[in-house]
């Protein structure tokens, strides 16, 4: 007779064992609907046996699944999997193709864009997408300023909050008509953007202030579950209109540690993973069971000195004297190689990037004559805000700030480092709680605009809000960077993108750090993955392979 203590570690195993033929797969890889089909299976228990799971390990929790109201990575990573948007990105440029739009036609003046839509969409709640769900979701983001995305890339504000844009009207059930108040030069590629993806109104209107946690689209994988600081779930759209997923589900685990998450990959418990400490790219390209795939740099990691606050930062002399106290070759090692030293906002893969510009470089000497003709000859106390988890544009977030408060202290400038976690760093920033705070950018549609705009003009400068957490207020740069957003022609566009870079060069509002090629690691099992440069993809094309 078997005791109850015997029992009890046996339910145990078979249990263990259950879980990993979940995560892993059998040896066959296969067994979605149809093959279930062909083999005459009616209970399902192959399926389940079989289903192919992948567990995508990050830093940090997704701050929450509208797309629309955040612009953090670990957000946008899982709701690329639920929406989609009226057309979307090549798989390896940020060339526009047709998603739920099939065609568009824009006018002669630029002011009107009617974009034709697939007939054959449902959301995942089982209702039929149509021109009107267009509709309703561009009224809603142009109803509230926390729609933040909107006011960035549209120019909205609390005072005028559809910005350029005039109306959106259902002119059928399938075409949709935008009218502009300007031409926008960046409109098409604007649209691509994840936070512009359709939401089932339904949805929106039934959860009401809980949608951000129970987000329905139409896109490849459809939202399961949400453990908070854990993980989410999500599982195959069966419907799918486009190329169907590969794998049954997708799991995406919270594991703030870099170290810790690069052994549940080397165990087996997970499949991929982001945030790779730079040290264990040798260890990934030893490993046979391992890959390492670089994304595309389109990125900026940056220092950002809050020029609205009273004090010395508001002096520019100070400013550019901080950019010369700081060796930033010697920061960028901590990089270990995947990082390059940055002198714009700009990264170097961008048309309209401004090579001729001339860094500060490191004159700890020059600095200190700076600050002495600002009046600080005897340096000042200053807050330094960073996050605690990595991210694609700094992997070591908490080494490099100590790396800058060794640096400034050269130059008498007493420099306390303060760690928070991510979701808490972006609302200090946003509110411009901070005196100098890192951040950085990952491009979202291939255009300056989507960098220069959003993170400094004036128009961003928005407590509670701020993309422009430098709280740069440069009437100059604002005009420049209006104007070639109306301006069609690139080549004059990229004239006054140069421009701007110099006076932005010359105000010195950030001490701009990076661009990285992040790495992110796989298990050799995972095939036909494509990271895209704009830091986030849909996992439908992507397998694995026993």
């Amino acid at each position: 007779m078997i005791n109850k203590k015997w029992l009890g570690i046996l339910v145990l195993l078979f249990a263990m064992l259950l879980a990993v033929s979940a995560c892993t797969g059998d040896d066959t890889g296969s067994s979605n609907e149809e093959s279930n089909e062909e083999s005459g299976n009616e209970d399902g228990a192959e399926e389940v046996a079989g289903e192919k799971t992948l567990i995508f390990g990050r830093g940090a929790d997704s701050i929450q699944l509208d797309p629309s109201k955040v612009t953090d990575g670990e957000s946008i990573y899982v709701t690329n999997q639920i929406y989609d948007t009226l057309v979307r990105y090549e798989e390896d440029s940020t060339e526009v193709k047709p998603a739920l739009a099939t065609e568009w036609t824009p006018s002669e003046d630029g002011l009107t864009w009617t974009f034709k839509l697939r007939d054959d969409v449902t959301f995942h709640d089982g209702n039929d997408f149509t021109a009107e769900d267009v509709v309703f979701n561009f009224e809603r983001w142009a109803t509230s300023a926390e729609y933040i995305y909107y006011g960035y890339m549209f120019g909205a504000s609390e005072e005028d909050l559809g910005g350029i844009i005039e109306s959106v009207e259902a002119t059928s059930d399938y075409e949709v008509t935008f009218t502009l108040s300007e031409p926008n030069a960046p409109f098409l590629q604007t649209l691509a953007m994840p936070p512009f993806g359709i939401a089932s109104p339904k949805a929106v209107e039934e959860h009401g202030e809980d949608y951000f946690k129970n987000p329905v689209g139409t896109g490849p994988f459809v939202f399961s579950e949400w453990v908070p600081d854990d993980s989410i779930t999500v599982t195959k759209n069966n419907d799918y209109f486009g190329d169907a997923a590969k794998v049954d589900k997708v799991i995406f685990r919270t594991i703030p540690d870099n170290g810790a998450r690069f052994m549940e990959l080397q165990s087996g418990s997970i499949d991929m993973m982001t945030g790779l400490n730079p040290q264990d790219i040798q260890t990934v390209d030893a490993d046979e069971s391992l890959q390492n795939i670089e994304r595309p740099s389109m990125n900026i990691s940056y220092m950002a000195m809050n020029t609205d606050k009273e004090g010395p930062l508001a002096e520019k002399a100070v400013r550019q004297a901080i950019n010369l106290a700081i060796d930033k070759e010697k920061l960028v090692s901590l990089y270990e190689g995947i990082g390059k030293p940055a002198k714009n906002p700009l990264p170097p893969s961008l048309w309209g990037y401004n090579d001729d510009i001339e860094d500060y470089g490191y004159d700890v000497e020059k600095a200190k004559e700076l600050l002495a003709e600002a009046g600080y000859a005897d340096g000042f106390d200053i807050t330094l805000n960073t996050f605690s988890n990595p991210r694609p544009y700094m992997p070591q977030p908490k080494v490099s700030a100590q790396a800058i408060q060794e640096m400034l202290k050269e130059v008498n400038i007493n420099v306390e480092v303060i760690e928070s976690d991510w979701d808490t760093h972006l609302s200090l920033t946003e509110n411009g709680e901070h005196d100098m705070a890192f951040l950085g950018w990952t491009g979202d549609n291939g255009d300056p605009d989507n960098f220069l705009y959003v993170l400094l003009d004036k128009d961003n400068a928005k407590m509670g809000s701020a993309g422009n957490i430098a709280f740069y207020k440069s009437d100059e740069v604002h005009d420049l960077l209006k104007a070639a957003q109306t301006e069609m022609d690139q080549e004059k566009r990229t004239e006054l993108y140069l421009e701007a870079q110099e006076l932005i060069h010359e105000d010195a509002p950030w001490f701009p750090i990076a661009h990285t090629t992040p790495p992110i690691a796989a298990n050799s099992k995972v095939v036909d993955y494509v990271p895209h440069s704009t830091g986030s993809e849909p996992f439908n094309m992507l397998d694995i392979q026993e």
